[in-house]
């Protein structure tokens, strides 16, 4: 069940930076695309999903095919950062789907060195100057990342790293965002702004 246009309107953004998370499934998506409709027209959305299987190649063509046709689409799973510099010159609306994969993208590109507090620290880093740089540009950013640490303490090293370094990413957003929402059950509440 949707939001009715009067409550739509009540979450209607200010901010330069837009960071909304929450748990899978719980909306995040659907809500950002809304939001990005009603901030602008020439709207950039950067998928960082990659199809390394068939389930989530599937998952990735139902995203393609319910956002809008007059949005460009960038699929890039690490290199984030350059884009929104670029295109947050030429665009109204960045929208980053998602930096949950974005980080593991990040993460598992020195796979050997998850565990290595220092590839963390650059990990981080990188999350800081995609937070820098959202705000130079004049484009509005809205990033989308879920909340992994709410549940089960992962049972391997890898899971407990990514939970980790996710939660601390997430962090970074939220505190350079100008406004933040947590979508609950389909429900949005903000949090900061």
């Amino acid at each position: 069940m949707g939001m009715t246009d009067k409550e739509e309107g009540n979450f209607m953004s200010r901010g330069k930076l837009i960071f909304i998370t929450g748990g899978a499934r719980s909306g995040k998506s659907n809500f950002a695309e809304k939001m990005a409709v009603g901030l602008g027209k020439l709207v950039a959305y950067l998928a960082t999903a990659q199809p390394l299987d068939e389930e989530m190649a599937f998952r990735i063509k139902k995203h393609r095919e319910k956002r809008l046709n007059t949005w460009e689409t960038y699929e890039e799973p690490t290199e984030v950062r350059g884009l929104v510099s670029r295109l947050g010159l030429e665009k109204e609306v960045i929208l980053i789907d998602c930096l949950t994969l974005l980080t593991s993208n990040l993460l598992l590109r020195k796979e050997d060195k998850v565990e290595d507090p220092k590839w963390q620290e650059e990990i981080l880093l990188e999350i800081e100057k995609l937070a820098e740089i959202s705000f130079k540009v004049p484009a509005r950013v809205i990033i989308v990342s879920n909340e992994v640490g709410m549940g089960l303490v992962p049972e391997n090293p890898l899971g407990r790293v990514y939970r980790d370094i996710l939660g601390r990413a997430n962090s970074i957003i939220a505190d350079k965002a100008d406004e933040v929402f947590m979508i609950v059950s389909g429900i949005p509440l903000k949090i900061k702004g």
